[in-house]
């Protein structure tokens, strides 16, 4: 059944719901029960049907959009899971020491690391990421090298071969990466090919490999295979969903980092 369809079946409510998760990325449950004048019971329930539905995930005290082909807009990106983010920023931060080499490519996450990372001294960054590069470029004490290549607009990321390229002409000792979705199999996955092709580039050229992702991103769907866990040394993230995914980590060697929900967030 086309998504179509099934938003012609939804009630009203629902439909609203569903559009104004695409335009913010995420919604609390209380916050929807407080704009539709409903309980958090009702809202619970519409979100658990939209979720059978395929067309949003349900997460810790609300809900994302889902996402199949086509990534959620930046800013709407930006939205989601930010206080887990920064938790996850600061962690990777931690792993970083001054006078280090690093790359860090596309993504929210990502920019939180760079925000986590803005004072330290000795640092020289390879980034894609025109938000990384305006984080870090103030400090003297920090060199932002960024990639050419073709620049994404919606989102200030450069893309393509030629990005690719110019991760090549380094070794560096960490690279901290994003990713769009991971699957239950250990896939990590993204939309862009283009992306891809840059993020295989910065993996293939880093001593030490850190992936940096909230866990909405393991209930996620993304079309490109960028890697697999075991080519990732260190997981920072809020939690790992599903056990299998801890087996896979184990299996693999990949050193595990967890944060912790956002408790500020409502349970739902």
């Amino acid at each position: 059944m086309s998504e179509d369809i099934v938003l012609r079946i939804l009630s009203r409510r629902q439909q609203d719901i569903t559009a104004q998760l695409r335009e913010t990325g995420r919604l609390g449950v209380e916050e929807l029960a407080a704009r539709f004048a409903v309980t958090p019971q009702t809202i619970r329930r519409d979100l658990n049907e939209l979720a059978e539905a395929r067309l949003i995930t349900r997460v810790h005290g609300g809900a994302i959009i889902a996402q199949g082909v086509e990534n959620l807009a930046y800013e709407a990106r930006k939205q989601v899971a930010q206080n887990v983010k920064r938790r996850i920023g600061e962690a990777a931060a931690m792993l970083i020491p001054d006078n280090t080499s690093v790359f860090l490519n596309l993504g929210t996450t990502t920019e939180e690391v760079a925000r986590a990372i803005a004072t330290r001294v000795g640092l020289l960054v390879v980034t894609n990421n025109m938000n990384v590069a305006i984080e870090l470029y103030r400090n003297e004490a920090v060199q932002v090298i960024v990639a050419g290549g073709t620049l994404r607009p919606s989102d200030g990321g450069i893309v393509g071969r030629l990005a690719a390229d110019a991760f090549r002409q380094f070794k560096a000792d960490i690279a901290v990466i994003g990713t769009s979705a991971i699957d239950r199999d250990g896939t990590l996955l993204d939309y862009d090919l283009r992306e891809v092709q840059v993020s295989r580039a910065i993996i293939e050229n880093a001593r030490r490999v850190v992936l940096v992702t909230d866990s909405s991103k393991f209930t996620r769907r993304a079309p490109v295979r960028i890697a697999r866990l075991e080519e990732i040394d260190t997981l920072i993230t809020d939690r790992l969903p599903f056990p299998e995914l801890a087996s896979l980590c184990r299996d693999a060697g990949v050193e595990v980092i967890e944060t912790g929900p956002d408790e500020s967030e409502a349970t739902g």
